[in-house]
C-alpha cells in the first residue's frame, strides 16, 4: 500500500517531454529565467532578419551607385542625387570630396599632406560606417556568452528547490524529484537555444561587416588615387 502513490503518479507522468508543462509547473525564478532567455531568442532573430534585409538593401544601392560614380562626369550632380539615401559609399566619397575641397583652396598646395589628408578623411568614415553597421550586433555577442549561464543558473536553483522538496516530503522517491529537476533542465536547453544562433549569427554577421568594410576600404583607396593623380596637375 505504500507504493501506491508513487505507481499512481508513475502511471500518471507523460510518457513525452512538454515544454509548455515544464514551463507552467517550475518555480516562478526558474520562469522568470525562461521567459528572459525566450525574449532574447526573439530579439536575436529580430536582429538578424533585419540586418540581413539591410545588408542587402546597402549592397545593392552601393553597386549601383559605385557604378554610377566611376561613370560621373560630374561627382556634385551625383552626390546631391543621393543625399537623402542611405548609402555608405556615398558617405565615403563625400568624405573625400569635402576634404579635397579644403585642400585645394590653398594658395599652394601641399601635395603629400593632401593625400595624407584625403586617405584619413576617407578612412575615419570607413570606420564610422563599419561601427554603425556593427552596432546592435554586440547584442548577439552577449546572448551567446551569457545565456548559456542564465540557463544554467535557472538549472541550479531548479535543482535546489528539487532537493529541498526532498526534505520538506522526507522522500528522495525518483518520482518526487524528477519532475523538478526536468524543469530545472529545461532551463539549461533555453539557454542553449538562445545561445547557438546568436554565436553562429554572430560570427557570419561579422564576416560580412568586415567584408563591406573592406570594400569601403578598396574603394575609398582607389577614389584616393584618383584624385592624387588630379593633385599632379596643379600647381
Amino acid at each position: 500500500m505504500t507504493n501506491l502513490p508513487i505507481l499512481a503518479a508513475a502511471a500518471a507522468a507523460p510518457n513525452r517531454l512538454d515544454p509548455i508543462e515544464l514551463f507552467l509547473h517550475a518555480d516562478i525564478v526558474v520562469q522568470i529565467v525562461m521567459i528572459g532567455l525566450l525574449l532574447a531568442s526573439v530579439w536575436t532573430w529580430m536582429i538578424v532578419i533585419s540586418f540581413a534585409m539591410k545588408f542587402g538593401r546597402l549592397k545593392k544601392q552601393g553597386a549601383i551607385y559605385e557604378t554610377q560614380f566611376w561613370d560621373a562626369e560630374n561627382l556634385d550632380q551625383l552626390q546631391k542625387s543621393v543625399a537623402d539615401r542611405d548609402i555608405p559609399a556615398a558617405r565615403v566619397a563625400g568624405a573625400g570630396l569635402k576634404e579635397w575641397r579644403r585642400s585645394i583652396k590653398a594658395p599652394k598646395i601641399d601635395r603629400e599632406g593632401t593625400r595624407e589628408r584625403l586617405r584619413m578623411a576617407m578612412d575615419m568614415q570607413v570606420a564610422e560606417e563599419a561601427d554603425t553597421l556593427a552596432k546592435r550586433l554586440g547584442f548577439l555577442a552577449t546572448v551567446g556568452s551569457v545565456a548559456p549561464f542564465v540557463g544554467l543558473f535557472g538549472t541550479v536553483w531548479g535543482i535546489m528547490n528539487s532537493f529541498f522538496q526532498i526534505g520538506a516530503q522526507q522522500n528522495s522517491s525518483l518520482a518526487v524529484v524528477a519532475p523538478g529537476i526536468s524543469e530545472a533542465l529545461f532551463a539549461t536547453a533555453i539557454g542553449l537555444f538562445a545561445a547557438i544562433p546568436a554565436v553562429v549569427a554572430y560570427n557570419r554577421l561579422t564576416q560580412s561587416v568586415n567584408g563591406y568594410e573592406a570594400r569601403l576600404q578598396r574603394f575609398a583607396e582607389r577614389f584616393n588615387m584618383s584624385l592624387s593623380r588630379q593633385l599632379e596637375t596643379r600647381g
